[in-house]
């Protein structure tokens, strides 16, 4: 007999019985600071967007406040504890496995993530051998038994529409699954409206991915994953030329053994295109001009192979990893009535080969678990060529080609006691490479410029944690730990000047604007999380709270920034929700809020603190057929998302409403 079910992973139960999941190898994650998402709660998120589901674990941040929807793309890196707002995410976020970081900038595209077809979310936060900051780990949903579908259909505010299908079929040896999802909208105006000028404009966007998996057991104990998927994204941000777009196609095949040692091999490749144009604003906003055209192709490869056998109450893991990415941005800019005068290109490789092992241990109620990793590291191609159209070259930089080791790690120790309480601690290391957007590529927002810094050094974690997991009563659990981190060579847009005046690596700062270098400086961060859960009958509730005191510590130019907060840095972000469901009714409403942080690392200009609240009512009108009901941002907060130099403020989404109907 051959049969299907959603386990962990592949594995022998008789000589007839094979078990297909489409997972990979679970890691151990009883002594880090966990928080597990499943299906019931992505589908419960009045957004439906992965971007948002996250921002339910307090703490977890992107550059930006708004989302896929108005956020240009190249701010939607994410970190954790207070690490410091960029562009590039500081958090590894993979899907089955697989990086899903721009090869070119770190950024995360969540218009390619549906929702609709996850099945788990899991967030680690603290520094391991696999990230400076945490780990976002995303499982996809497998289809139901037999030939299956089911799909979600959403029209909203705005001209809004939201499409999602998932259907799949199982066999004896394995399954097939295919998503689709399409979303749209007309978009609100993102400047305020006391700001506003005549050339400001509604942001409409228009996106949609496919992806598509195979899954097929090859041997009683060897299953193979294939999985294909392809994106594209346009949006704009509110101002005529101000068009941008993402497109990208993905590939990967996996191999799972679950025999006597478990194994597994990975192998993906990512095309990803970026395109985007800059406007400049006229004083008072009276009017726009294209004032930069990029277009930024960029490719990832990768490998990955691990083995995890079991030596008597020791659990061990060993692998080896290899990834490349590899890009360049063109960019036309200077424009001239309306015509480019200068060219740029900027771009270059990175390769990270490493080789790691880990071990965990658990009997009479202590548990000891450690892991390490030494990776070497090549920066190889960088270049900055900037010409006059005319002919006459400007700039010709390149780069000496840099390599370096460097090793990583984590240990840690818990103990359980009586009454459902545990403790643990942990000390670790982790560390970053700057990605090829931070080495090579000047860029301006407004009237400020950032150059670039083709000698910037990795950035290098080194950090300690302590927690307490308690579960009081059947279905309530609580969590909170402690941590005190220093990143060192923290990659930051440091000021060092204003204009008018001429600038190494930006040329012309306008009045009224400031001068920055992409620099290392060190962030020294300490805080507190807490996670809860409750369930009893009809009622379910959660609470996520992070306090993060986050300081720069800086020197020599940059001296300037000591001891001030870490830009787009929350003292205090928190999440709250509460859910009952009886019958073929069901409810739930959501509170997320995100304290007062600085747009800039000068910490002149503040966004204030934002309290919002979303909700979703669903209604059963038969097996198959469900009614819904949702709202976002209820109440219609302004909440700020960006400040400009001169005050203009942009918003993130207002009140948003949806009715819709999900099919089984």
């Amino acid at each position: 007999m051959l049969e299907l079910i959603g386990a962990a992973a592949l594995q022998t139960i008789t000589p007839e019985t094979i078990i297909v999941t489409g997972r990979g190898l679970e890691t151990e994650q009883n002594l880090a600071p966990t928080r597990t998402i499943d299906r019931a709660e992505i589908e419960r998120d009045a957004s439906g967007r992965i971007e948002n589901v996250l921002r339910n674990v307090a703490g977890l941040a992107s550059f930006r406040r708004s989302d896929s929807r108005s956020a240009h793309p190249t701010s939607q890196g994410l970190t954790l504890r207070g690490l410091g707002g960029n562009a590039a995410s500081r958090v590894a976020l993979s899907l089955d496995g697989v990086p899903q970081a721009d090869p070119f900038g770190g950024w995360i595209a969540f218009s390619a993530l549906d929702a609709h077809a996850i099945d788990r979310i899991r967030v680690t936060r603290g520094g391991s051998i696999d990230a400076v900051a945490g780990t976002i780990e995303i499982d996809s949903r497998p289809p139901a038994s037999g030939v299956s579908g089911d799909a979600a259909l959403f029209g909203g505010s705005r001209g809004s529409l939201d499409a999602r299908l998932l259907g799949g079929a199982t066999w004896g040896g394995g399954f097939t699954s295919a998503s689709g999802s399409v979303a749209r909208g007309d978009g609100f105006v993102p400047i305020v409206a006391a700001d506003r000028g005549a050339a400001d404009q509604r942001a409409p966007y228009r996106q949609g991915a496919v992806r598509g998996r195979l899954v097929q057991a090859l041997s009683s104990a060897t299953e193979a994953q294939l999985s294909l998927s392809t994106f594209a994204d346009r949006r704009t941000r509110g101002i005529e030329f101000t068009d941008n777009r993402q497109r990208g196609h993905d590939a990967s095949l996996r191999l799972v053994g679950s025999g006597a040692t478990p194994w597994s091999a990975l192998a993906y490749v990512q095309k990803r295109r970026f395109e985007s144009q800059i406007a400049a604003v006229a004083a008072g906003r009276g009017s726009a001009s294209l004032a930069l055209d990029q277009q930024v192709p960029a490719t990832g490869w990768g490998l990955r192979g691990e083995v995890a056998p079991r030596l008597g109450p020791v659990r061990t893991r060993a692998g080896v990893e290899w990834r490349r990415v590899s890009g360049e941005t063109d960019e036309d800019f200077r424009f001239i009535a309306g015509a480019p005068t200068r060219r740029r290109e900027a771009g270059g490789r990175n390769d990270i080969a490493g080789v790691f092992a880990a071990a965990s241990w658990a009997e009479g109620g202590w548990s000891v678990s450690g892991d390490a990793r030494v990776d070497r590291w090549t920066m190889e191609e960088g270049r900055l060529i900037e010409t006059d159209l005319a002919g006459v070259p400007i700039t010709n930089s390149r780069f000496e080609r840099r390599a370096g080791y460097e090793g990583s790690g984590r240990v840690a120790i818990g103990r359980e006691f009586g009454d459902g309480l545990a403790v643990r601690g942990a000390a670790y290391r982790g560390w970053r490479l700057p990605t090829l957007n931070e080495l090579y590529r000047p860029f301006r927002a407004g009237p400020d410029a950032t150059a670039a810094n083709g000698a910037l050094d990795p950035e290098r974690l080194r950090g300690v944690e302590a927690g307490i997991d308690w579960t009081p009563a059947r279905g309530a659990k609580v969590a909170a730990t402690v941590f005190a981190n220093r990143l060192e060579g923290a990659i930051a847009n440091v000021s060092l000047g204003s204009g008018p005046g001429l600038f190494p690596g930006v040329g012309f700062v306008a009045m009224g604007g400031v001068y920055r270098q992409r620099q290392n400086v060190a962030i020294r961060t300490r805080g507190l999380e807490i996670d809860a859960g409750w369930a009893r009958g009809p009622w379910r509730a959660a609470l996520s709270y992070a306090l993060t005191d986050a300081r720069i510590e800086a020197k020599n130019a940059a001296l300037a920034l000591d001891g001030k907060r870490p830009a787009q840095v929350a003292r205090h972000s928190a999440s709250a929700s509460l859910g009952w469901a009886r019958g073929a009714l069901g409810l739930d409403a959501t509170a997320r809020f995100t304290g007062r942080q600085f747009e800039d690392d000068n910490n002149s200009r503040a966004l204030p603190a934002a309290l919002t609240f979303d909700g979703a009512a669903r209604f059963t009108i038969s097996r198959n057929v469900a009614l819904e009901a949702r709202a976002e941002n209820i109440f219609d907060k302004k909440v700020i998302a960006t400040l400009g130099a001169d005050g203009t403020r942009e918003r993130a989404l207002p009140r948003t409403l949806w009715l819709g109907l999900r099919l089984r």
